[in-house]
């Protein structure tokens, strides 16, 4: 792909957008950015862009769709607005931020006839953690590896930063909505976690987000991993669809398992051990889940899978259980906050999902004050009821979402609804009693009252910690 001398229309001005921007511009292209906010609301980043860069903000201006050698959207544009669809009828290539990334790199591999590979993690819940694992474990086992994607780094201003870097591994953490406008982007391995109902306000269906998230795998071939969860009810489908390639003629990844409920080629559970049947890795090798800072069964499936993609990688097994004795987690994914009068707070802001809470909820005894709502993704709330009742003690509900979660779970617990954040964790903090949990679990985005789920999650503990 020749950037040099070609007009390239970046579409949407956020992290992805203003780094790609940069990049394309540092490769000699004309590059102009469109976006539909305004100029104020986006100053932060027009800030942030190289000189030579054409800002078009306000709107879509439809020439730029029309006068140009390439398109690169970010994540947060779908690919069905109108001047997207316009420009793909013309035959405009169209391409995502990830795409781009990849492309670049490849294309740099070749000029110095050193390979980079990129291993990528996908699935609903479980993403940030597995792709902070797996890039700790390949750099405690002597790899140059970069970390990027999806987890809030934009990939393609890691490879920006690292322009002169001999990179051995790029660790990508991928969204359905990076991998809805990839081409030809194939990770060495790669993994789907699980697959939940998630994003139902984006995708007509659960289908089409499946096949979004199938994508990750639609490049891979012979000499490529995937990794699966045999435990989730989705794998089957997975791997039909993988297998289904090779009927038609089309080589395939090998596929590798990690289970939490038998005995599988990978990783799996046995006795509250983790254990691993993987090609090279002695079966003597385990891993003591008790030794582990991290908690909870979603943090077990993460660190299997993590565990698998770096040994099929070539990392060592110390460096594997070096990474799990001493990684504390991420923020917002069940990160302890305080305990105060007997009772835990827990931050779980991250939890943006049906599928996520149910994880979290899991990894409790009980009793529970879950304080959930925010901005529905079109979830289905009753399939909290089992642990709900089983676990959770009382509901405090905010935000917009928050009738529709009542209407689904109010009949099995006593239920109070709070407008305003700081009254949430108080009244949580009331009712609570000694040896309970005060647990931040939206099960929603956080758009309506919040600026992204790292802000809810700040705000959480800045609370708790005045109470």
């Amino acid at each position: 792909m020749e950037l040099k001398g070609k007009a390239v229309t970046v579409v949407g001005l956020a992290r992805s957008g203003t780094s790609a921007a940069n990049l394309l511009a540092g490769l000699g292209a004309s590059v102009t950015v469109t976006d539909r906010k305004s100029p104020q609301e986006l100053k932060a980043f027009v800030d942030r862009l190289n000189p030579g860069i054409k800002p078009a903000l306000g709107s879509h201006p439809p020439e730029l769709f029309e006068n140009t050698d390439l398109i690169v959207v970010s994540p947060g544009v779908p690919l069905t607005i109108t001047p997207l669809k316009m420009a793909a009828e013309r035959g405009i290539r169209i391409i995502g931020e990830l795409e781009l990334a990849y492309q670049v790199i490849s294309r740099k591999s070749e000029d110095r006839l050193r390979k980079t590979d990129f291993l990528a993690i996908t699935g609903t819940n479980g993403k940030s953690t597995t792709t902070t694992l797996l890039y700790e474990m390949l750099r405690n086992g002597g790899f140059n590896a970069a970390l990027g994607g999806n987890i809030g780094n934009a990939l393609t201003e890691e490879i920006f930063k690292g322009s002169n870097s001999l990179l051995d591994y790029i660790v990508v953490e991928v969204s359905s909505f990076q991998l809805e406008s990839i081409h030809e982007f194939r990770p060495k391995a790669a993994t789907i976690l699980n697959i939940t109902p998630d994003h139902l306000d984006r995708y007509p269906s659960m289908a089409a987000y499946i096949e979004a998230k199938c994508r990750i795998f639609s490049n891979q071939g012979t000499g490529d991993f995937l990794v699966l969860n045999a435990d989730d009810p989705m794998t089957g489908e997975l791997v039909k669809r993988v297998r289904d390639r090779k009927s038609g003629a089309g080589s395939i990844p090998r596929i590798f398992y990690f289970s939490r409920r038998r005995e599988v080629e990978g990783a799996y559970l046995k006795d509250g051990v983790i254990c691993f049947n993987v090609p090279g890795v002695p079966s003597t090798f385990n891993l003591h889940p008790s030794s582990f800072k991290i908690k909870g069964v979603h943090n077990m499936e993460n660190t299997m899978a993590a565990s698998v993609m770096a040994l099929l990688s070539g990392c060592g097994t110390d460096a594997v259980a070096d990474t799990m004795r001493d990684f504390p987690g991420l923020e917002h994914r069940l990160e302890f906050v305080r305990e105060t009068g007997g009772i835990k707070f827990i931050n779980d802001s991250k939890g943006t999902n049906v599928g996520a809470v149910v994880k979290s909820l899991e990894s409790f005894q009980g009793p529970v004050i879950l304080i959930a709502g925010g901005r529905d993704k079109d979830g289905d709330f009753t399939e909290l009821r089992p642990l709900v009742k089983d676990k959770v003690k009382a509901l405090v509900l905010i935000g917009e979402a928050k009738d529709k979660i009542r209407k689904a779970l109010g009949d099995l617990k006593q239920v109070f609804m709070e407008d305003d954040f700081k009254a949430a964790i108080k009244k949580a903090r009331d009712i609570a009693s000694p040896g309970d949990v005060v647990l931040l679990s939206p099960a929603c985005a956080s758009f309506d009252m919040f600026r992204d789920f790292e802000d809810r999650g700040r705000q959480f503990k800045k609370a708790v910690m005045e109470l």
